[in-house]
């Protein structure tokens, strides 16, 4: 390896940074257009029963989707390694393994498909006739598992390599198909909900190809060969199945959590659930903005740890935080000044408004009081170091039960302190790791 190729790759600055920031922003932005789309598709239909359809069946696939999101993080932070050490075979089997599992994954959801329906269908009361629409949508997308994991392979992988704007390439290709698709078939051919089902697993499909299509041609510029010696080694394989179980049960984790949180918002009331719900999207769109630093960190510091390079895991660590933090207090000066006038967009009724007000500082604060744990688990995916984040996850999410339960007599205000206390646990927890993670690295 020359010094020349060795410095380039080692150099952290804001504008590599903001090169995978930016595009990662753009695409998770671009990513709420496509439920707009499928909603206003079904708005066509006359019925308010599709519309429920297509959001019960989309919500179902998403909860299991993200469960198996280890295939994103734990490729991204392994890819990075691989790309900083120069292994361009294990860049190939990085990528190999990611969509082996994702395949495996998804044959597995297919074959299982009914208890999983099931299941799924016993945990979502949307009423008959929208459950008997929702049947027929996750009846065809399930074919899609294999290709809707791979993408969450691939995407991984082309971060990993910090090349995030084709991964924002394959999300808008994506989008598109799934818009093109779900219009024709939906509305053109009349096939209502199994034509928004259809378009989708279409998308995915296509999406997957293209990825592959352009993971074959961007490994042209890594040295090496596919070894079928490599791909299956066991130390390798047991280490991507250990950093991915661990990341896996981080992810469920937090997803209880969450759910915890809408289940408290909903036996408080109807308004309350519509309440947290309208500020839920406060959080969920500056989630959007500050999860490509948390990115930009994954990908640089996966590089620094794989050229074992102290200064520059310190330098990838330091500027992604410090755009994260400074977006951050402009994401909650915005809801501060604005989110008034977003609520009254958001709903109609008088008294959702009236509540919803009362508790929209708890949405403004938490972007400046989240941003922490979002970067730390960007860093410590990088490092994969997804031991400390599932132990994290574990510790912080026993806290937030224990704030729900001594912040019953503040209503809906305990509620929201518990989540933000969550938060801040998550921070502080993987804070304590941090140390160690710095020594192992030197």
């Amino acid at each position: 390896m020359s010094d020349t190729r060795a410095g380039k790759n080692r150099t952290v600055s804001h504008r590599t940074v903001l090169a995978i920031a930016i595009p990662i922003v753009i695409s998770n932005i671009s990513t709420p257009l496509l439920g707009f789309a499928d909603t206003a598709v079904m708005g066509r239909m006359g019925d308010p029963k599709y519309i429920g359809a297509v959001a019960l069946g989309a919500l179902i696939f998403t909860m299991v989707y993200w469960t198996f999101g280890f295939l994103r993080m734990g490729t991204t932070g392994l890819t990075a390694q691989a790309e900083g050490a120069d292994d361009g075979e294990e860049i190939r089997a990085a990528l190999g393994r990611a969509v082996l599992i994702a395949g495996a994954i998804g044959a597995g959801l297919i074959v299982a498909q009914w208890p999983v329906s099931f299941i799924a269908f016993r945990l979502l009361d949307g009423g008959a006739e929208v459950e008997s629409l929702a049947r027929v949508y996750f009846d065809i997308r399930i074919w899609s598992a294999p290709f809707a994991l791979a993408n969450y392979a691939l995407a991984g992988w082309f971060i990993g390599l910090g090349r995030a704007k084709v991964a924002l390439v394959l999300q808008v290709f994506l989008n598109l198909v799934n818009v093109f698709f779900n219009i024709w078939l939906a509305l053109g051919l009349g096939w209502g909900v199994a034509g928004i089902a259809a378009g989708t697993l279409i998308a995915e499909v296509s999406a997957a190809a293209l990825g592959l299509l352009l993971a074959a041609r961007a490994l042209g510029a890594y040295p090496g060969t596919w070894t079928r010696a490599r791909l299956l080694d066991a130390a390798r394989l047991a280490r991507t199945i250990a950093v991915n179980r661990d990341i896996m049960i981080r992810t469920i984790v937090l997803l209880l959590s969450f759910a915890w949180f809408t289940a408290k918002s909903a036996e408080a009331g109807t308004v309350t659930l519509a309440v947290n719900s309208i500020l839920l999207q406060f959080v969920t769109v500056s989630a959007f903005f500050l999860d490509g630093f948390a990115l930009a960190a994954e990908t640089l510091v996966g590089k620094a740890t794989g050229a074992r390079n102290l200064r520059q895991f310190d330098m990838a660590a330091k500027l992604s935080t410090a755009w994260a933090g400074g977006i951050s207090l402009v994401l909650t000066a915005a809801i501060f000044l604005f989110g008034e006038a977003v609520i009254d967009f958001l709903t109609i009724d008088a008294e959702v408004r009236s509540a919803a007000r009362v508790y929209l500082a708890w949405a403004a604060v938490l972007p400046v009081l989240s941003v922490w744990c979002y970067q730390l688990d960007g860093i410590f995916i990088g490092a994969t170091r997804s031991t400390e984040m599932r132990n994290a996850a574990l510790v912080s999410s026993g806290l937030f039960l224990v704030l729900w339960w001594l912040f019953l007599p503040y209503g809906n205000h305990g509620l929201w302190a518990a989540l933000a206390g969550f938060n801040l646990m998550r921070a502080a927890s993987l804070g304590f790791y941090y140390p160690r993670l710095r020594r192992a690295l030197a």
